[in-house]
């Protein structure tokens, strides 16, 4: 992910990216889908909710064998992406706090991923072997808006 995947001048937007962080794709996508379009304080408290166990993500893609969870369908608790992806909406918010916009009238307008480097590793076995043991990493960025700008 090279620069950002949305760019439009004269609007009141800002941006924020979190670059090869140590979390799943397919989770981050899903998390992403969740959010996409919602009011930023509505974002939070939903990623907050599901940190706390409280709500689950609905798995649309990524599915197979995932339990239903009541009222969704499949989901799932990604904790890890949650805590992620939190940390790179507040720093969104301040950079909308830096710009001198409103943040109670921002949402998010788009929210992206992509996979990210896989950091390798070996992890030793019996008899002098070692298995491969690799990390995926996500690329995440998070555009947000002022409600009421076209």
């Amino acid at each position: 992910m090279r620069g950002y995947t949305y760019s439009e001048e004269g609007r009141n937007i800002v941006r924020a990216r979190g670059v090869e962080l140590p979390m799943s794709p397919k989770k981050t996508y899903e998390v992403l889908n969740a959010i996409r379009g919602m009011p930023l304080d509505g974002a939070r408290k939903f990623l907050e909710e599901v940190v706390a166990l409280e709500r689950a993500v609905p798995f649309r893609r990524y599915n197979q064998e995932t339990a239903h969870k009541k009222g969704i369908g499949p989901g799932r608790y990604p904790k890890k992406v949650a805590r992620c992806i939190l940390q790179v909406l507040q720093n969104a918010e301040s950079n909308a706090e830096f710009e001198g916009l409103d943040t109670d009238r921002l949402y998010i307008a788009v929210a992206a991923s992509s996979r990210g480097r896989i950091q390798k590793a070996q992890m030793p076995r019996a008899h002098g072997r070692s298995t491969a043991w690799n990390e995926q990493t996500t690329s995440v960025e998070i555009i947000l808006a002022e409600k009421g700008e076209n």
